[in-house]
């Protein structure tokens, strides 16, 4: 079984992403950490933990990366994010809607083994702005 390292950079990223509601972009997080940690180092850091199964992976509707915390199920050997990703037009937030899961039907012979669902639109706290 292969060592996980703890940094203190590691320690501090995964724990914005697990405080945060909201998916969190690279940017975001470099403004968060200051000076931390330069930008290489997140981007390490982000690839570690996805690989280990802490946090996954989220291209929004305009392209941009972002990153979130991983349910209990999730692995290093295999991620468990078949979930719908809610993508607002204004903040341009991500959110993981675990509870809205829509049922897929396939063709014959199709075999689906994952999936990503972004919707786009305008988010509570937009709503209420």
């Amino acid at each position: 079984m292969k060592q996980i390292r703890n940094t203190h950079a590691k320690t501090e990223i995964l724990n914005l992403i697990n405080d945060s509601d909201i998916a969190l972009t690279h940017s975001d997080i470099q403004k968060k950490l200051g000076d931390l940690c330069n930008r290489v180092t997140i981007y390490r850091v982000l690839e570690r933990l996805e690989n280990e199964g802490a946090i996954h992976k989220i291209v929004n509707v305009d392209g941009v990366v972002n990153f979130a915390k991983c349910s209990g199920k999730c692995t290093h050997e295999q991620h468990f994010h078949n979930h719908v990703h809610f993508n607002c037009k204004q903040c341009h937030s991500v959110t993981c809607i675990e509870n809205a899961i829509p049922e897929i039907s396939l063709p014959d012979h199709f075999i689906a083994q994952e999936y990503n669902f972004i919707i786009s639109g305008i988010c509570p706290k937009c709503t209420e702005a």
